[in-house]
């Protein structure tokens, strides 16, 4: 993990005093946020408080209702589509593939924004269509078409025509979705690599707050529609914060491999204590 504070980085991506929501009714409450340029921010939070919100926003995919959200200096909302994508690649939560489509082609509608009408393919459109099938493992299902996909494999396609679009941010809400363990890992391990190698700053939603912590360099904890507690997971997650946040009693420990919090949750012993856990969680500390 790189241990740099990241208010020493600037910010290409910022909200101000942003609500949004559906039907008339606010999800987000005056948000305030810097994503850190050049490094992985993580959204954590409980189910409906505001995470995929906040990222369509961010997006330009939900329109606020007040505040606002600004691309290099510019609001993101009156900025031309098509410029937009050529900066700010998006993988929403839910995604809907039309019938017959085959994954090659899926893969390559991520260079759109980068060619013209009646552009040709360039060498450099082919390359990143390669480059994006390699990395995500989905080589050999380029012919297939996508709505036979299984959802893992459907997943990791999604996630090949947004790293196509070759963009300078990511914005990925929940890509470990449907994977299994070692596609989970490979997926988070290949964010650092373009975080670090291309200098990607990346924002996602993550539901597994140790996934978060481990693979993150920045963390956005939301509860409520806010931004209650924001900064690198070994300053930011305590026994308090998801207390507070999630609503569970816990313990913290520094991960035996990685340093970051670990989070164990206490379970009543039937004497309103959590002696077996803390048993535990005091053995993994030892070690």
């Amino acid at each position: 993990m790189n241990d740099h504070h990241p208010q020493a980085h600037g910010s290409r991506l910022q909200a101000r005093s942003l609500r949004a929501g559906y039907g008339g009714d606010d999800v987000l409450h005056g948000v305030d946020l810097r994503v850190p340029d050049g490094r992985i921010s993580a959204i954590v939070g409980p189910n409906g408080c505001g995470k995929s919100t906040l990222l369509k926003t961010l997006a330009r995919v939900l329109a606020p209702t007040q505040g606002s959200v600004f691309l290099d200096g510019a609001s993101v909302h009156h900025e031309p589509t098509r410029e937009v994508a050529r900066r700010i690649g998006l993988l929403p939560q839910s995604t809907v593939t039309p019938d017959l489509l085959t994954v090659a082609d899926l893969v390559a509608r991520g260079r759109f924004p980068h060619r013209g009408p009646f552009a040709r393919w360039t060498d450099e459109d082919h390359a990143a269509i390669e480059d994006a099938l390699l990395v995500t493992d989905t080589v050999d299902l380029r012919d297939r078409p996508v709505d036979e996909l299984s959802g893992g494999q459907r997943q990791r396609v999604w996630l090949a025509m947004v790293f196509a679009q070759r963009t300078p941010l990511l914005l990925l809400d929940e890509p470990t979705t449907y994977l299994d363990l070692a596609h989970r890992l490979e997926v988070l391990r290949l964010l650092r690599q373009l975080n670090r190698e291309r200098q990607v700053t990346v924002v996602m939603v993550l539901h597994d707050l140790h996934e978060a912590t481990r693979h993150a360099d920045h963390l956005i904890a939301m509860s409520d529609g806010r931004i209650v507690a924001e900064g690198p997971p070994a300053t930011i997650v305590t026994p308090a914060l998801v207390r507070d946040v999630f609503g569970v009693r816990c313990t913290t420990i520094a991960c035996p491999v990685s340093g970051v919090p670990l989070v164990i949750p206490l379970e009543d012993d039937g004497s309103g204590g959590a002696e077996p856990v803390a048993a535990a969680s005091r053995a993994l500390s030892s070690r």
